[in-house]
């Protein structure tokens, strides 16, 4: 069961276990998709990779919902082959991209070029004719305090939390990502009508935690602060 802390900044969802926690985020996540679908016909999520979410993607994906009406964007990717492991597009399509949500559209951010700039160039294309805003953005966080590709050490980091910028891709490179990296910007990611950071482990709890209460500048702070909806944060050890 969760619990919620008030906050004046993000409200806080704690749980025991990551399985209650996948369990909860997915139901939310499903609601929130359905409604969308009943509001508008469609419903656009965009989703993380990494190790965290693996458990939550396989618990939407057998949520009963509309998933024809569904599209599902990354939040970012790393500029790499797809048949890569470390590509983020193989996380979504065996955990999420099954059972129910099968029938979902799936547009990948990676676009085959020469350099990252030109995919980030060639996918904002694709991406422009997708049904924005965002109903959905589920973000991770590392123990950095990076979300998305916003890399603290990033070279192009003021153009990544700019809130007013019009970018649909925007094309990463910082020591932090390892490889050069495609990623929604601040202003996309935003304007979600849900937004969530879903985190897990006691490091990134302190992380969070301690830059708030200190009001360090990280990027996933930038994110809390220009977010439109209160971000709803769920936590479990």
């Amino acid at each position: 069961m969760a619990l919620t802390e008030p906050s004046a900044g993000p409200a806080w969802n704690l749980f025991g276990s990551p399985a209650e926690l996948a369990n909860a985020l997915s139901q939310t996540v499903a609601r929130a998709l359905q409604g969308a679908i009943e509001q508008r016909g469609k419903a656009f999520i965009a989703v993380s990779g990494g190790t965290t979410p693996g458990l939550f993607f396989r618990s939407l994906s057998d949520e009963d919902l509309d998933w024809e009406n569904v599209v599902v964007v990354l939040v970012d990717e790393r500029f790499v082959e797809r048949s890569s492991p470390r590509a983020n597009a193989g996380l979504v399509k065996t955990n999420l991209l099954q059972n129910r949500a099968s029938a979902a559209r799936f547009v990948d951010l990676y676009q085959p070029a020469r350099t990252v700039e030109d995919a980030a160039t060639a996918s904002a294309e694709v991406l422009r004719e997708l049904p924005w805003p965002l109903d959905v953005a589920v973000l991770g966080m590392g123990t950095d305090g990076h979300t998305a590709s916003f890399f603290p050490d990033a070279s192009n980091l003021d153009a990544l939390l700019d809130p007013a910028s019009t970018e649909m891709v925007l094309s990463v490179h910082a020591a932090g990502a390892g490889e050069p990296r495609l990623t929604l910007p601040l202003a996309r990611l935003a304007d979600a009508g849900l937004p969530v950071l879903h985190i897990e482990g006691g490091e990134k709890r302190k992380v969070l935690e301690e830059a708030l209460a200190k009001g360090r500048d990280l990027p996933v702070c930038r994110m809390l602060e220009k977010s439109r909806i209160q971000v709803q944060v769920f936590w479990a050890p």
